[in-house]
Formats: structure tokens, sequence, C-alpha cells
């Protein structure tokens, strides 16, 4: 279990020094014992209010962290166990609100058990209420960053908590939807931990409390710096910057093992970057799709990279997750083509390959950022297009595109395997048949 800290304790150690402002509370007169008139609810949250100092579950305020400023939204698990009820609605609304009035993101600081019992229906009705003031936060173009502290169940984690940009989570950290008290006793309790979500693509990392600020901050910053000129194509890492003779060729250089993938490229290109993980639909792919926001030039870039195994459907749902938030935030985004084409095993199937890869065309298609594509590696059909932004896409000299593999194009015209080089001449792939086809607008490098 995570160390629990108290709301105050949370902020203090994650904004800069003397910038935490809280905002004034709305003042909501109630009836005795609340809506529900619970015998004894007024006592308990004046016990709660004199054990922990605090009027409500949450504290709201804004300050600077790293610098930038944001509104952060601190639960005190103190205080009912963090739950939400009518006047913690009302905070919350308050804080978007004024984070929509200035520009600001809005930073979740999680840790609650739920819905407030002693409140009834109209405390669970409060989800809705969140979450329209987090969708409104949305549609304003801002960032919504959450760190996911002890625990972080029920209502707060499926608003506030999974419906942020970027999640952040606390090691040991409980999180779930399903409490302790109330999952079946026979669950595993490792399945309702950070870790475990994190796994399963629905938070993008776990972060020590030494690390949080400085995570924190670099994300703060990396989401509040739009732009909208388009990022240019990385120079090529390549040993040699001859175009291709022959189609197999261009092949043969595309598979070598020496030549330079996703990562080296993006070591390169970005002073810093950091990564989102998962497609929220209980999917990673970080063998195949490495996707996250840097520093290049100055300016935040974000990034979609294919590492040149074949591309699974998580991987292109996280991708699509990527440019749509990049998008929202007027961030232009970097992607880089290499696969031999989508995962097509029976499992890919079965995950939806077919309906991620429409998700990411469409992503691409409606995208009102600018993109930027270069192929690194293998271009390998649709699996490989649908990253591609298109009028805009670049290649490097030892990568090619194409419709198929060569292979599998002389295989479906009945060819031998002798005609594998041949065919790969005739599909025209290399750099500069590309370039001549108006397929992508030209070669880097010199």
């Amino acid at each position: 279990m995570a160390e629990r800290l108290p709301a105050r304790a949370v902020v203090t150690a994650l904004a800069d020094e003397a910038t935490f402002d809280e905002l004034p509370a709305p003042v909501r007169k109630s009836p005795p014992d609340g809506p529900l008139a619970w015998p004894g609810y007024d006592a308990a949250r004046a016990r709660a209010a004199a054990r922990t100092g605090e009027e409500e579950s949450v504290v709201c305020g804004t300050a600077r962290v790293g610098g930038t400023r944001a509104v952060l939204i601190a639960f005190e698990f103190g205080f009912l166990g963090g739950s939400l009820g009518e006047r913690t609605g009302d905070r919350l609304e308050a804080a978007h609100a004024y984070a929509r009035e200035r520009r600001l993101p809005v930073v979740p600081l999680v840790a609650t058990g739920g819905s407030r019992m002693q409140e009834g229906m109209r405390a669970l009705a409060q989800l809705q209420r969140v979450a329209r003031q987090s969708a409104l936060t949305r549609q304003a173009g801002l960032a919504q960053v959450a760190v996911l502290r002890d625990p972080t169940t029920g209502g707060g984690w499926a608003t506030l908590g999974a419906g942020a940009d970027v999640v952040l989570a606390l090691p040991g950290a409980q999180v779930g939807f399903a409490g302790s008290r109330v999952r079946p006793a026979d669950a595993d309790p490792a399945a309702y931990t950070a870790q475990a979500q994190v796994a399963a693509g629905a938070a993008d990392a776990v972060v020590t409390p030494a690390e949080l600020r400085a995570t924190l901050a670099r994300w703060l910053r990396l989401l509040t710096c739009p732009s909208t000129t388009p990022a240019p194509p990385p120079e090529p890492l390549g040993e040699t910057a001859v175009l291709p003779a022959t189609g197999w060729d261009a092949v043969r250089r595309a598979r070598s093992p020496l030549r330079p993938r996703a990562a080296a490229y993006l070591d390169a290109y970005f002073a810093d970057r950091v990564a989102i993980s998962g497609d929220r639909c209980g999917g990673t792919d970080p063998d195949g799709m490495l996707c996250g926001f840097g520093t290049h030039d100055g300016r935040t870039v974000a990034y979609a990279a294919q590492t040149g195994t074949a591309t699974r459907p998580a991987g292109y749902r996280t991708a699509a997750r990527l440019i749509r938030l990049a998008d929202r935030l007027g961030i232009p985004v970097l992607t880089l083509v290499d696969t031999p084409g989508a995962a097509n095993d029976a499992e890919a199937e079965r995950q939806g390959a077919g309906a991620a890869i429409a998700d990411l065309f469409g992503a691409v298609a409606s995208a009102r950022t600018p993109l930027t594509t270069l192929v690194i590696g293998e271009g390998g059909s649709g699996g490989a297009l649908a990253l591609a932004a298109p009028g805009n896409t670049w290649a490097t000299p030892d990568s090619y595109f194409s419709v198929i593999a060569p292979e599998l194009a002389a295989a479906i015209l009945k060819r031998p395997p002798r005609e594998v080089e041949a065919t790969a001449d005739q599909l025209r792939i290399r750099p500069q048949d590309l370039v001549e086809l108006g397929v992508i607008r030209g070669t880097v490098g010199p």
C-alpha cells in the first residue's frame, strides 16, 4: 500500500514554493444530515473536519509546477474516504470552470473510495457532473494530467482518473473501479494495482514519489506549448545516403538488422521526451509502437513511431489516441513508419486489427494539427500507410513503401520465388520511385 499523505502535503510536495493559491469554495446550504437525512451524517462530517482540518474531501487551487501554472485538485482521503458528495461536486465544477476561464491545465491528485453513501443517488449523480466538466475542459483544448494515489477506486477512478489525457500512478496504489470491500472474494488483488492498470493500457506510467514532481512538471510544460508549424522530418541516420539501385536493394537495406530503428531516431530528434502507454481498451504494444511528446528545437512535438516489427491493434489505437490528443492541444505530430505490416495472426484479428487500423486512418484524416511522416525502414501496406501523413510524407534512402511485400505479391500473382526480385522492381517501391509517383514529398539527406 502506498503512503497516504494528506491533500495539502501532496500539494506542497508538487507545487513550486509559495505558489499555491486555494480557490474559494462554493457555498451550499444542505438540510440537516444531508439530502437523505442520514442519521449522524452531520456529526460524521464534523469529526472528519476536526481530524483533517478540511471542510470537504477535495482541496482545489492554482499553483506552478516546474514553472507551469495549473489547477490542482487534491483529494483528502482522511475526509470520509475522499468520497464524492454534492459539495465535492461543487468544488470540482468550480475548479474546472476556473481552469477554462484562465486557460490552465487541470491536475487531479486522486485518492478516493468513490461516491458518498450518506448522500445516496445525489452523490452518485456527481459523477455525471464531473464527467461533463472534464469534457468541457477537454473541448476547450486544455490538458488534464491525473495522478493516482492510494486508493483510486469507484467513480473517482472512472471520471477524474481514467478520463484524464495522461494518467500517472504512484507505486503500490490500489487502482480499480471496484474497491477492496465490494470486489469478488476470489478476485486477484494484483489486478487492482497501479502496475496492473499500466500493463492493461489504462494508465501511462508508474512514477515514484521522488520522481513525481519533475515528471509532472515535464508533462505540463510539454502539453501547454501549442504550435502551428509542422515538425521538420528528421535527418537520416543510415550509413549511406545513396539511393537504392533496385527495388530488391531497397528491401534488403530496409530489412538490414544494422539499420537505425525508431528509438535511435527519437533520441537524435528530441532533447527530451516522455511516453504515453496504452490504448485505454485493455491493450499495449510497447514492442511495436512508441508514442509520446518531446522537445525539438525548443517546442513540443508529439510522436508515434513504429519499431520495425508487425504493429498490433493496441499499437494502432495508442497512436490514434496520441494524434487526437495532440490535435486537441494544437501540437504538431511526427510519425515514423517502419513495419513489415500489421500483425495478422488470429489473436490480432480477435483484438480488432481492422477496426484499430480504421480508427488510426480516421484520426490522421481528421487531424487539424500539422502531421509529418518519415519512412525510416519498411513501409508494409496499409499497416504502414495508416500512420502516414497525406501530402507530407518523406523517406530515408534505406527505406521502401509497398502495396504489399514483394514475396507476397509474387505469391498472389502465382510467380515462382526466383521472380521476387523482379517483382520488387515492378512494384516501384524505392524512395525515388515514390517521389516520381507522387506518393511522398521527397527523400531526406543530401
